[in-house]
């Protein structure tokens, strides 16, 4: 039985267990997942959307293990990055205030910033979209997928397919604050054109700049936000006309501001990051 640290932090609600595997694994390389699925638990656990092990990086500043709250593998989450910029900062773990942190859809680059009133924020290359069936991945004929109508439960809808390094289905209709995302979400995130699952994006264009969005999260149900899924939202709104290349994206714990630069082809994604509490718990490795 181990006594191990924890962080939890989240960013506009979206928010994850931190456990430093800096100086000493405590998981041995394995055992993290089943520690997500036990402490994710909001009722029986600590609380969070998974959880997120900080390790060192041969090829970066820090490498990132994500882990869905259900235990699987998760290959990138823009609110957890930026969490993780301001632990290692704030923690001492680095004196930079730009790192690049080692994902398993790549290294992003993370820079600390201040707003107006001193809040920390965060600015991360989130790297560029990728709208090919084969990236995200998607089980169909055609290349891509945009704005296409699948059925789900009965229903039409309009779907574009993106990858941010993780699977995105994005749907854009009106009055997203209505939509019954508890019965429908599941089924998108199991839906047979998707083999790996899928997060899906339910979107509302308020206008040019501005985009209310609501996700479902395979592997962590409905989130207050998503990262990955607001800029792959702004991606997807772009392709299809509806949006400028800068908007702001308003998630149910607040906002991202998301910014996809036409000559680089990259994505920008700013936002908050915030400490909740500090603890320690008991566990003990599936193989101890």
């Amino acid at each position: 039985m181990s006594r191990i640290p924890f962080t939890k932090m989240q960013g506009i609600g979206n928010d994850y267990i931190y456990v430093d595997c800096t100086a000493k694994d405590y998981f041995d390389g394995e055992g993290a997942g089943e520690f997500a699925k036990r402490f994710s638990n909001r009722h029986f656990g600590i609380g969070s959307d998974g959880v997120i092990v900080i390790r060192p990086s041969d090829s970066a500043d820090f490498r990132m293990e994500m882990l869905n709250a259900d235990g699987s593998i998760g290959k990138m989450c823009g609110n957890g990055i930026r969490c993780l910029a301001r632990y290692v900062m704030d923690r001492g773990l680095t004196d930079r205030r730009r790192i690049r942190v080692e994902t398993l859809s790549g290294i992003r680059t993370i820079e600390a910033q201040t707003d107006p009133n001193g809040q920390f924020l965060a600015r991360v290359n989130m790297g560029k979209p990728s709208f090919l069936c084969k990236d995200i991945p998607v089980l169909r004929e055609t290349d891509v997928m945009i704005n296409e109508s699948i059925h789900v439960a009965g229903t039409l809808y309009n779907v574009t397919a993106v990858s941010m390094g993780n699977p995105h289905a994005v749907v854009f209709i009106r009055d997203v604050e209505r939509l019954e995302l508890e019965r429908i979400g599941p089924l998108f995130e199991t839906h047979r054109l998707f083999p790996e699952g899928v997060n899906t994006e339910f979107a509302e264009i308020l206008d040019r700049e501005r985009i209310r969005m609501r996700v479902w999260e395979r592997g962590s149900g409905e989130t207050m936000a998503c990262g990955t899924g607001a800029c792959a939202t702004v991606a997807a709104a772009v392709k299809s006309g509806l949006s400028d290349r800068k908007a702001v994206v308003y998630l149910n714990g607040g906002k991202l501001t998301v910014r996809w630069d036409e000559e680089s082809g990259e994505i920008e994604m700013i936002g908050p990051a915030e400490f909740v509490f500090d603890g320690t718990v008991e566990f003990e490795a599936p193989n101890q």
